[in-house]
């Protein structure tokens, strides 16, 4: 199911050598293994067995046209954040019913065109968005399916910025008013209530948290090899989605109700990679840096949430080993992929792989200082496609 991997001292996408491929388009660049997208999607769904459910892939996480279609055609859902991710969901062939649309401002054109779409349901967060709803409905003679959003106030254990189940969040309604409000919302003419929603956040690796909800993906140790240093120990060790989703299961199946999930960095994460070249060494009198060609505008992840990347060299030789800043070429101090990080020594023109990049990683690059986008490249065996062009300086 990983599909990168050294094969002697070579890293590989499938059976592709990484450095052909960085070769052949360039860096900065995103790469994709077909064989992972699919096989971490077909073991999510095996998981569940003969137990009724929908698994609605999160868009925000990885939202290019052609991975859109392979997970379409696999059968599963998708969740939308916006009309824009609803339009790619349509496009690349998802079925309306099975699409949920999520977020705290929906704002009233988006809700009509999911109306007009007919969705499967509107996860909804407050008793304002109800009152909206309904009356959005009621305007076109049609009901609102919806899913109530409950704030359970559980922590999960993640960065601040992806926690979302806590009562000071934005998200949802307060645990203690959600009957309340399901009551209130079942007598209304434009709404019919089909159960409940709930989120705690990102990046959950404990399992006992995972009971209550989310999906948490291994970025340490990701690929191995000898001449490696070796990483220290971790909650994410071993960690598997499915295992994870076990625990759950028995806990969900007693409801007796349809189950809907989001998974979404767990179906791409482990996927896909950022290939990047080494541009320069640099040394002062209290660091080393290693300065590449992508920069926090490519991923911003280690930027803005302080994240653990796994970052190897796709060429592995006898080296010796150093504490590094690896660092992209922005003017800002915050473009770093990894600080204090031990390392095998690398040289100018060598590439890098940024491991388990395939998930918020494009979705979430920007022209910062002026930079064109860079390219996607989707693996299948021996072979090459790109799928989203790189962006050239006229295209700023």
């Amino acid at each position: 199911m990983e599909e990168f991997r050294y094969t002697g001292d070579e890293l590989r996408c499938e059976e592709t050598s990484l450095d052909s491929i960085a070769e052949k388009y360039g860096t900065p660049l995103y790469v994709y293994s077909k064989r992972s997208i699919l096989d971490h999607c077909r073991h999510i769904e095996k998981a569940f067995g003969n137990i009724d459910h929908l698994s609605c892939y999160a868009i925000k996480a990885n939202a290019n046209r052609e991975i859109l279609r392979l997970l379409a055609a696999e059968g599963i859902g998708a969740d939308a954040g916006s009309v824009g991710e609803l339009e790619l969901a349509l496009q690349a062939g998802f079925p309306a019913d099975n699409i949920t649309f999520s977020g705290v401002g929906k704002r009233d054109d988006e809700l009509e065109f999911a109306l007009r779409k007919g969705i499967l349901s509107l996860n909804v967060e407050s008793e304002e968005e109800i009152d909206i709803i309904n009356s959005v409905a009621s305007k076109s003679g049609s009901r609102a399916r919806i899913l109530l959003r409950i704030n359970f106030d559980l922590s999960a254990g993640t960065h601040p910025y992806i926690t979302t189940g806590q009562r000071h969040n934005k998200f949802g309604i307060h645990k203690d008013r959600a009957l309340e409000i399901l009551l209130r919302a079942v007598s209304l003419p434009g709404i019919e209530v089909l159960g409940i929603h709930s989120h705690l956040g990102s990046q959950i690796t404990k399992g006992d948290v995972f009971v209550s909800a989310g999906f948490g993906v291994q970025y340490r140790d990701f690929v191995s090899h000898p001449a490696l240093p070796h990483e220290p120990d971790h909650s994410e060790k071993g960690l598997t989605t499915v295992d994870m989703l076990k625990m759950a299961l028995p806990v969900l199946s007693e409801a007796k109700c349809k189950i809907l999930i989001q998974p979404g960095r767990s179906i791409i994460a482990h996927a896909g990679i950022l290939l990047t070249k080494v541009l320069y060494n640099k040394k002062t009198n209290d660091k080393k840096f290693v300065i590449i060609d992508a920069g926090m505008n490519d991923l911003i992840r280690p930027s803005l949430y302080q994240s653990y990347h796994q970052i190897v060299p796709t060429e592995m030789r006898r080296r010796s080993y150093e504490a590094v800043d690896i660092v992209g070429p922005l003017c800002e101090s915050g473009d770093f992929f990894a600080l204090d990080r031990r390392m095998p020594e690398v040289q100018r023109g060598e590439y890098l792989a940024v491991m388990c990049a395939g998930a918020y990683g494009y979705v979430l690059s920007s022209n910062y200082n002026g930079r064109p986008r860079p390219a996607e490249v989707l693996v299948d065996g021996d072979r090459t496609t790109v799928i989203r062009k790189r962006e050239e300086v006229s295209d700023l």
